[in-house]
């Protein structure tokens, strides 16, 4: 018990910092996915931004928690009730983009503060960008960019890329062909929720690829990675970590084993912060944390040391903290770039298994220092 309150102490220092100018408590909305086949993550944003609050003991922090059903009509309502009636300083929590579309605009326009620890649509990252919209994970193409450049340093010249026809689908393909520099195999995008892949992998079968780019968000990436293992398909995959978190990974089981694919975080990050995460982590919910885990928990100490420099109700002070970002980030080196968007480095990680448990361990760096494609059209 001794060693959990010391971690617990140097942590909330690690947070917080020397100073706590913000003397006004925050009142926090945190609209996330708690049903549904997204509910695994949307627990993990919670529980990883509810540990940064309690390691810092920050109990004027009051954060209000609702379940969105990942319906956009459900999550336009509970923002709204939120905004007028509990009025709340900071909104948080929204996984999908479309939900994201339907809520941050509206919201910001009313001054209220969002504070993305998953969504980052390019529409929010462009033009349609805000003062008061910070996405602290990453911007929607980031991580697919990254596994365009990844193929290339690996040698793959002949990819087959396969995504869900709708826009986070196609925006995955044209981020990583953004990066990638070899000839393209094939180009085939599935039905949302589709999960039998027979034809597709037939055509990946009958394209001689030298490698395949998938993006099947939620249960779509579980039916295909085991159908692709079952078909005998030995061409190397190539993804994204939206397929390979911790909690997808114990349901893929050996057909995701050394499978390479691309994150800004990893639970085996070599820095302070990320370490004590970690432990804390699984002292508190008894599982290793998630991808999102690190994301709710990164939003929570960039909200504390915002609220150490500035009260909420000075937004203009309120912001230029948030902008500042100086908190200690799970990912390491994290700044904000113009557009209120991460620069960071992106990490290659491998699928292992560490006695009964599927993880990921970092094997490379994709890309350094990597901002976005759409700050140039951000005019704040």
């Amino acid at each position: 018990m001794r060693s959990r309150t010391i971690l617990l102490g140097a942590l909330a220092a690690l947070a917080l910092g020397a100073g706590s100018a913000g003397a006004e408590g925050i009142k926090v909305g945190m609209i996330t996915t708690l049903s549904g086949g997204g509910a695994g993550m949307g627990i993990d944003v919670r529980d990883g931004f509810n540990l940064a609050l309690k390691m810092a003991g920050a109990t004027d922090v009051e954060v209000i928690v609702e379940d969105d059903q990942q319906k956009p009509e459900i999550a336009v309502q509970i923002a709204k009730k939120m905004i007028q009636s509990a009025q709340v300083d900071v909104l948080t929590g929204i996984l999908w983009s479309n939900l994201a579309m339907a809520v941050v605009p509206a919201a910001v326009a009313q001054g209220t503060f969002y504070l993305s620890p998953n969504a980052g649509p390019s529409a929010l990252a462009g033009a349609g960008c805000d003062k008061n919209y910070f996405s602290v994970a990453w911007q929607d193409d980031n991580l697919h960019e990254a596994a365009g450049a990844y193929a290339n340093s690996a040698g793959y010249r002949k990819t087959f890329m396969l995504a869900p026809n709708y826009p986070d689908g196609t925006d995955a393909i044209a981020a990583y062909k953004r990066f990638y520099k070899g000839e393209k195999a094939g180009e085939v995008y599935t039905q949302l929720g589709q999960t039998d892949y027979a034809a597709e992998i037939g055509q990946i079968h009958a394209s001689h690829a030298d490698s395949v780019f998938f993006f099947l968000p939620g249960g779509m990436d579980i039916a295909f990675m085991k159908q692709y293992a079952d078909s005998g398909m030995t061409t190397p995959l190539v993804s994204a970590a939206f397929s390979f978190d911790q909690n997808l990974l114990q349901a893929v089981g050996d057909a995701a084993l050394g499978v390479h694919h691309t994150s800004q975080w990893s639970k085996d990050l070599d820095n302070p912060a990320n370490a004590a995460f970690v432990e804390a982590f699984q002292a508190e919910y008894g599982r290793l944390p998630s991808l999102y885990a690190s994301q709710g928990y990164d939003t929570a100490n960039l909200l504390l040391s915002a609220k150490a420099k500035a009260d909420v109700a000075d937004q203009d002070a309120f912001r230029a903290a948030l902008e500042s970002a100086d908190f200690a980030s799970t990912r390491g080196d994290f700044a904000f770039g113009p557009n209120h968007h991460p620069i960071q480095d992106i990490y290659v990680r491998e699928v292992v298994k560490e006695g009964d448990v599927y993880t990921n361990k970092v094997v490379g760096v994709a890309l350094e220092d990597r901002g976005d494609a759409y700050a140039e059209a951000c005019n704040m």
